[in-house]
């Protein structure tokens, strides 16, 4: 393998397929970069075995063949030298690649080529045709409820269901439930229903704002699923189990339902939060016509402060976890929202106002006195 490229390109891509090299697995070749080099073109791989990057890069092959190398002495490597032309050629009998650029050389031992796994190609006849500025806004809805334990996989996926004209995706920690609705502009081929990991989508959410793509390219296997976006491919484990119904989960009446403006709210539960230090609650206190918000850590200090909001009924105070609370909020963007409450010891809802198809269910917290 020799090839010819630049600098600045290689840093660039780098920094994309790198975030797919693992960091704790006892296979040396995972926490390392592919250089694929064939028929003219170049291509960086990397994979954890949960997901996979395959990036192109833009070159002159000289010489086919294949190498892999440690990803973030890459990196650092490549982020010091000192002319924007590179030389990376692979020297199989020293088990090496020499990278030239200017006066240095740098000579970086390769991680076993066998050991690193093939990465699944994407099937052209089974690929589904989706919207990319539509799948980055609802990931970004739902994406902070998944959870992050790893002895309950299930929930650290995102549910993706797509058909007809609509996306749907729900995440949920049994804590939180975020469900977003996406109205798409033209019918899907086919639909579709996965349970992705989080972070697989959060990284094809990436990759998507960074190229523009406006169309992300979906190939769904029985166990996996392949995604192209602006020239990068994108593969995933699906996870098994069964995902909550989330029909069942939200309540079907509540007592009380207020239209807030949700940049007004939104600053009041940052600010109150800052003293709901060491797991303590979010107190949301309503009478008539008002809402008080408030936090108090034993010694450290309390907060509260009082807002205008269409309350009417008998008084109820209801607290809250104050990042989740917080989560819900800001995925609105600062819209009008609506909070829908049944009673202290049940879960409340935070939609979107304007009816962008949001919905938020938040479990509440017991209060002692």
């Amino acid at each position: 393998m020799k090839l010819t490229t630049r600098r600045e390109a290689l840093f660039a891509q780098l920094q994309t397929v790198t975030r797919a090299a693992s960091t704790r697995s006892a296979v040396q070749a995972l926490s390392g970069v592919q250089l694929q080099a064939a028929s003219g073109a170049i291509e960086l791989r990397a994979t954890d075995m949960e997901i996979g990057l395959r990036v192109p890069l833009e070159g002159d092959v000289a010489r086919e063949g294949a190498a892999v190398l440690p990803a973030r002495l890459l990196v650092d490597v490549v982020r010091a030298l000192p002319a924007d032309e590179l030389v990376l050629e692979l020297r199989a009998a020293e088990q090496d690649v020499e990278l030239t650029s200017g006066s240095a050389t740098f000579h970086i031992r390769t991680l076993r080529l066998e050991d690193f796994p093939p990465l699944p190609e994407p099937e052209g006849d089974e690929r589904l045709d989706v919207p990319g500025p539509a799948l980055v806004e609802t990931v970004l809805k739902v994406a902070r409820a998944a959870s992050r334990d790893e002895t309950r996989p299930v929930l650290t996926g995102i549910l993706v269901s797509a058909g007809e004209q609509e996306l749907r995706m729900a995440a949920t920690d049994s804590y939180r439930l975020a469900v977003k609705d996406t109205s798409l502009e033209s019918p899907l081929a086919r639909s579709f229903e996965a349970n992705v990991p989080a972070r697989a989508l959060q990284e094809l959410t990436r990759i998507v704002q960074h190229g523009n793509a406006e169309r992300i390219a979906v190939s769904l296997r029985s166990n996996q699923v392949v995604f192209e976006a602006a020239g990068v491919v994108l593969s995933s484990r699906l996870i098994d189990g069964q995902f909550p119904n989330v029909r069942t989960l939200l309540p079907e009446a509540y007592e009380h339902e207020l239209q807030l403006t949700g940049s007004e709210m939104t600053d009041v539960v940052r600010r109150i939060s800052l003293l709901a230090q060491k797991n303590a609650p979010l107190r949301l206190s309503f009478a008539e016509g008002e809402l008080t918000v408030s936090a108090r850590t034993p010694d450290v200090g309390e907060a509260r402060e009082t807002v205008p909001v269409p309350f009417q009924g008998e008084p109820f105070e209801i607290g809250f976890n104050p990042e989740f609370l917080r989560d819900g909020l800001e995925a609105l963007d600062g819209g009008d929202v609506v909070l829908k409450l049944i009673s202290p010891l049940r879960p409340g809802l935070i939609e979107a106002a304007d009816g962008s198809g949001f919905q938020y269910l938040l479990m509440p917290i017991r209060l002692n006195v």
